[in-house]
């Protein structure tokens, strides 16, 4: 269980992460006027509360041949609260994100495949595969403005 209370220097080393994760502890140190094995020992606390979840390298989709981004409102018949076709949807590898949503389908996923034709087979043959599915909506994406895993942080905390 994730411990919700976070102190400035917590919230700020954890905005310095998210700019660039590769930023060196002695780094986020001298910016923050600490000795970095104080800061290796703040981030390894965070780690291990489930706060820095992991660390990964964001690649461009469209240069591995994933050009096409859709959102699907899935629809599915087992009762609230069960697992399996959340599950399910996401063990497959084109799913990036499975959200339980409120009101008429069950499910937002947002998937990434290389083009219409890949996301038809996608939707027939893969999400067809799941039972509990009845029915899917798809909204293709045919331009991102804005794309990110980063959260909003407190402003107080990555000032210096």
């Amino acid at each position: 269980m994730v411990e919700r209370t976070m102190d400035e220097t917590d919230l700020r080393v954890v905005a310095l992460l998210q700019e660039n994760a590769r930023t060196s502890n002695a780094e986020i140190a001298r910016q923050m006027g600490m000795a970095p094995s104080a800061i290796l020992e703040r981030v390894r606390k965070l780690e291990e509360r489930g706060v820095i979840q992991g660390y990964a390298a964001r690649v461009n989709p469209e240069a591995v041949g994933l050009g096409l981004t859709a959102f699907v409102f899935v629809r599915a018949s087992e009762r609230a609260g069960a697992v399996n076709t959340s599950r399910r949807l996401a063990e497959l590898r084109e799913v990036q994100e499975v959200h339980h949503v409120a009101g008429e389908d069950c499910f937002l996923v947002k998937v990434r495949v290389a083009n219409a034709r890949a996301l038809s087979v996608l939707l027939s043959e893969r999400f067809g595969e799941i039972d509990t599915i009845v029915s899917t909506r798809s909204t293709i994406v045919m331009d991102t403005v804005k794309e990110t895993a980063a959260l909003p942080i407190p402003q107080e905390a990555s000032r210096g």
